[in-house]
């Protein structure tokens, strides 16, 4: 925490927040920056990668302060997710917004920043609630991740660990910001159907009536028995919602053959196999696009890991990490994605934050 106090300076911060590798002792962490910044809200979650100085990184833990004289915040817990009151969560929302509006009405941009477990399956509930009471204040943020082994993750507020709970950051700012989402996948002509499935647990038993993973494999002209996280990031399947298509990202198959996905699935829904552009010039693009006129002083980012799997892949890991760095965009790789009211994946989802107007 030392390190990470020296490089962030001395503050005063409305907010600090860290992402951490799962390797890291998370609670002493969590316990280490409270005591630190004892008057600044502090939120933290466990990762899948976390993203630096150097772009993809691994085993490190990455802070980002933001000074108190451009951004005021409040943040708070929510949970447990399983058992939420969705007016009570709307009006907590309600009242926290018109609080900050009320600390800074000076302060014209503002934003919703979310960390959720992301092993509680909960946040397509989450994020529809919190947008019915966001009004046109933009979400955006990401699901905790474990590295490959999703077996526990964590997230925490001002020394306190939680799981199976959320937290929820909404800031304003004098900085001009833009909250984004993007990904570079594109649909082919080949559907499934999903015919079997448990929405509450994310499973999916059945596709085209027959069993999902060995049907999926079929669909791809590979042995189920040799599906892994590297053939879903290569293979995706999107939904179409309105005029775009999203990702619903598969995690894994289980020791039963069905298919384990990172957000909800359905009966009756139509699955169509993507296919990637480059990542690397689509990024390029993209992250430019963000620069018209102005480019970005920072971005605090949340990238699948799905896409930091593919990066790997197709050996372009280092010349992601570069436009990562040459764009300055820190946060971490996530098991999911939430922007505005949906829960994505495959995605780089974030918010621009531009230098401030003190004029």
């Amino acid at each position: 925490m030392t390190t990470l106090a020296a490089d962030l300076g001395e503050g005063p911060f409305a907010l600090v927040a860290i992402f951490a590798s799962p390797d890291s002792d998370f609670a002493a962490l969590s316990a280490a920056a409270a005591f630190r910044y004892p008057d600044t809200d502090v939120v933290a979650c466990t990762t899948a990668g976390e993203i630096g100085r150097g772009g993809y990184e691994e085993g490190q833990i990455v802070a980002v302060g933001f000074p108190a004289s451009l951004f005021s915040v409040r943040s708070y817990v929510i949970g447990p997710l399983d058992a939420l009151d969705e007016q009570q969560t709307i009006d907590a929302l309600i009242q926290t917004r018109m609080a900050l509006h009320r600390a800074a009405p000076d302060m014209g941009s503002e934003f919703a920043f979310l960390l959720v477990d992301g092993l509680s399956m909960r946040e397509e509930h989450l994020t529809a609630m919190l947008a019915s009471g966001l009004g046109s204040m933009p979400l955006f943020g990401g699901s905790a991740g474990d590295g490959t082994r999703f077996d526990r993750t964590f997230v925490s507020r001002n020394g306190t660990v939680h799981r199976n709970a959320a937290l929820v950051a909404l800031v304003r700012s004098r900085c001009p910001v833009e909250v984004f989402s993007l990904d570079h996948l594109k649909p082919t002509d080949t559907r499934m159907v999903v015919t079997a499935a448990d929405p509450e647990r994310r499973l999916v038993q059945e596709i085209n009536a027959e069993p999902a993973a060995q049907e999926y494999a079929r669909l791809l002209g590979k042995d189920p028995n040799q599906l892994d996280p590297f053939t879903f990031a290569a293979h995706p399947v999107v939904v179409r919602l309105g005029d775009s298509h999203h990702v619903r990202a598969i995690q894994r198959v289980n020791e039963t053959g069905e298919l384990v996905f990172f957000s909800a699935i359905n009966e009756g829904m139509v699955l169509t196999l993507a296919t990637h552009d480059d990542m690397a010039r689509h990024l390029e693009t993209s992250l430019a696009r963000l620069g018209r006129p102005q480019a970005p002083a920072h971005i605090l980012g949340c990238d699948c890991i799905l896409r930091r799997i593919e990066a790997g892949q197709v050996q372009t890991t280092r010349e992601i990490s570069a436009l990562l760095r040459r764009h300055n965009v820190v946060g971490f790789s996530t098991y999911g994605e939430q922007f505005g009211a949906l829960h994505v994946n495959q995605t780089l989802t974030g918010v621009a934050i531009y230098p401030p107007d003190l004029d």
